[in-house]
């Protein structure tokens, strides 16, 4: 009989989230309270790597960010000016980028008690995460995010990753930030769709954890269609504490089993994004992928018309599509290509498909099949809704 020992390691992990503005203010001690929280009485090497759309949209924040070093040099240094990146989805497609970025880490020295700072949207935190993650098995991250979506939930989350193979995040870790600081100061600095595409993960959570979230969004549509910023400010700070409550709170934060209720409309989101060849937002192909789900749930008998209705006319309301033609296109055998998404998530789950629809807003079951023939009836719904408006 073979001898067996059964080895049992608990890590805690913790990090604190701010809400503030204006985090590169010298007046503002969020930043240098999360870079120094463990170790105050250190002088702290940083790398800050910098999202290319934040610096078109920021100009001089190469020299803000080195004032604000400055201004706590007894505290923190600069290792090198700061870098910038290319942001959107494109940049998880480029394998140099983490090789460049890891290269770099170790041409400046930088090791685990170094700390990256990361300033971007959630593709250029997920690339510049996972370089991180991996370099010095794992280097301390401060996430700075600066879309809707970022400080909503990617931000916020403990997961990084880049697209490889076809498949969406095939590469990556379970690896919680350091700490994370949401500057709503950047929000105000997006272009309209990006700022509105933001929002499906906000609709995403109050779906499936807060009924009442969801009647708030419904009351205050038309504020956060025109962005805004303290109905904006609002809808991320309520929908990022539900992140993180799910985060501490499931019982399975690195998502070792296969439920993953806040990837609620994500397989279809996951295929779409890849059948656009990410003409679609991250965020717009969650709001259809939400929009496709409800639909199903009417054919499956789970929803009652009037809440899938409410659902589409918040995110219709909202600026989010709610059907993309993507949603037809066929491989062979005139098979719906968007039916393969749910072979991918099964994939991307291990193998056994659970997937999260809903009974009303507010409450998630989760499912292990779902059928072909009541996907396309819900694709024939979205289609006929977005020919009649």
């Amino acid at each position: 009989m073979p001898s067996v020992h059964h080895q049992r390691i608990t890590v805690p992990f913790d990090y604190p989230v701010y809400f503030t503005r204006d985090v590169f203010a010298p007046a503002n001690r969020a930043l240098l309270e999360a870079v120094t929280r463990k170790e105050p009485a250190r002088r702290h090497r940083l790398l800050v790597v910098v999202d290319g759309g934040v610096h078109a949209a920021w100009s001089g924040i190469e020299q803000t960010i080195a004032a604000y070093v400055a201004a706590y040099a007894d505290h923190l240094m600069l290792a090198a000016p700061p870098l910038v990146v290319p942001g959107g989805e494109a940049i998880k497609n480029q394998p140099a980028a983490v090789s460049d970025l890891q290269a770099r880490l170790h041409a400046l020295g930088m090791d685990r008690q170094s700390l990256l700072v990361i300033v971007g949207g959630g593709a250029v935190l997920d690339m510049v995460g996972y370089a991180a993650a991996t370099a010095h098995r794992g280097i301390r991250v401060v996430r700075v995010p600066t879309t809707v979506l970022a400080q909503t939930d990617s931000g916020v989350s403990v997961k990084n990753g880049v697209n490889a193979f076809g498949s969406k995040n095939f590469l990556g870790t379970f690896a919680p930030p350091f700490a994370v600081v949401n500057d709503a100061s950047f929000l105000t600095t997006l272009a309209p769709r990006d700022a509105v595409a933001g929002m499906a993960e906000a609709v995403k959570v109050a779906l499936v954890r807060d009924r009442e979230l969801f009647a708030w969004q419904e009351a205050n549509r038309a504020a956060l269609a025109a962005r805004e910023l303290d109905a904006v400010c609002h809808l991320v700070e309520r929908s990022a504490r539900l992140h993180l409550a799910h985060i501490a709170g499931s019982g399975d934060p690195f998502e070792l089993g296969s439920a993953r209720p806040l990837d609620f409309g994500h397989w279809a989101a996951h295929k779409l994004e890849m059948l656009t060849e990410h003409r679609l937002r991250h965020g717009e192909a969650v709001a259809i992928g939400m929009a496709l789900d409800s639909a199903y749930a009417v054919e499956a008998g789970l929803l009652a018309a009037a809440a899938r209705d409410r659902i589409v006319t918040l995110l219709s309301g909202l600026g989010l599509p709610t059907w993309d033609q993507a949603l037809r296109h066929c491989g062979p055998g005139e098979r719906p290509l968007v039916l393969d998404g749910l072979a991918d998530f099964r994939e991307h789950l291990g193998g056994d498909l659970t997937v999260t629809l809903l009974t009303d807003i507010g409450r998630g079951i989760e499912v292990h099949e779902m059928r072909d023939e009541l996907v396309l009836r819900a694709v024939d719904w979205l289609s006929r809704r977005d020919t009649d408006r």
